[in-house]
């Protein structure tokens, strides 16, 4: 998942990139998205090839504590002038963060990467239909549903407990969002952001010492997750930074629904995790919803 700012942007609260930017900016922004979203899956990829060893709890503890340690030197939060008002909306967030991170990571090591990421990008996908009386929106969403019947079918080989999960994640991430809306109308800048993310890493650290109290970690598991905590967090957050000053939010957003298509592909490339005709038809469907949501114009 990527972080803050790309949550900002799926609830179209992303600021728009401004009209005179040169296409030269606007490029290097389109291509910043591109290494951003590979980096991204590819990073919990990476991450998955650590769950033998540190099993999901412990892949996304370490994650947690990259995510903090990069949120928190970028923001510098100054939480000794955060009043109670603006930190019960931060404590839930840290909650909702590393619930969707366990969830998200359990799912992938139970039913692999793109059905995960495709079933938790239902989340985001919820927020920007909720509410909506267009009839495109509706289409959008039946379309959407039929990609999930599609991936969550009876079968002797379906993983429901996996599959919920990823439907956690989608929650999870949906909540998110909207707590990020509230941090952000009551904390300036992302200080909100890191301070939940560090909270979040302290909730994880019981967790961190029980991995290694269990079975010490060997060098190549840590390697994985440190990779995963900065492919997938650390550098989406800084290249959403970028981008989002030089890309219309309109095509941030479009871009981030293929997400679970790139997710697929990083499954396959590097978990050897192939999917057959039915789940790519199924991610095609989530990938059509959210992008006929974003492209037909809003009267």
């Amino acid at each position: 998942m990527d972080t803050a700012a790309a949550s900002a942007s799926a609830a179209g609260t992303a600021p728009a990139a401004p009209a005179s930017e040169p296409g030269g900016a606007r490029l290097a922004g389109v291509l910043t998205m591109v290494g951003c979203g590979v980096s991204n899956q590819v990073g919990a990829a990476l991450g998955s090839l650590a769950f033998p060893v540190l099993g999901p709890a412990g892949v996304v503890a370490i994650r947690q504590y990259v995510a903090a340690i990069v949120l928190v030197a970028v923001a510098r939060p100054r939480l000794r002038s955060f009043t109670a008002r603006q930190w019960w909306p931060v404590v839930l967030l840290a909650l909702v963060f590393g619930t969707m991170n366990l969830s998200l990571y359990t799912a992938i090591d139970r039913i692999g990467l793109g059905l995960a990421v495709t079933l938790e990008f239902l989340g985001p996908l919820a927020i920007a239909l909720a509410g909506s009386r267009r009839r495109v929106d509706a289409c959008c969403a039946l379309i959407a549903g039929l990609g999930v019947v599609a991936l969550m079918r009876p079968q002797p080989s379906a993983d429901y407990l996996g599959m919920g999960l990823g439907l956690l994640a989608a929650v999870c991430w949906a909540s998110y969002i909207l707590l990020n809306r509230t941090v952000g109308r009551r904390i300036p800048g992302a200080q909100g952001s890191a301070a939940a993310a560090g909270l979040s890493a302290l909730a994880f650290l019981p967790v961190g010492i029980f991995v290694v109290v269990r079975q010490p970690p060997t060098a190549g598991a840590v390697g994985y997750a440190i990779a995963a905590g900065i492919l997938a967090s650390a550098v989406p957050y800084l290249a959403d930074v970028f981008t989002l000053r030089r890309v219309p939010a309109q095509v941030f957003g479009l871009f981030m629904s293929v997400n679970p298509v790139l997710a697929a592909l990083a499954g396959w490339v590097v978990l050897g995790q192939g999917l057959g005709w039915v789940e790519w038809a199924a991610i095609g469907a989530v990938v059509m919803a959210n992008a006929l949501s974003i492209l037909v114009p809003r009267r």
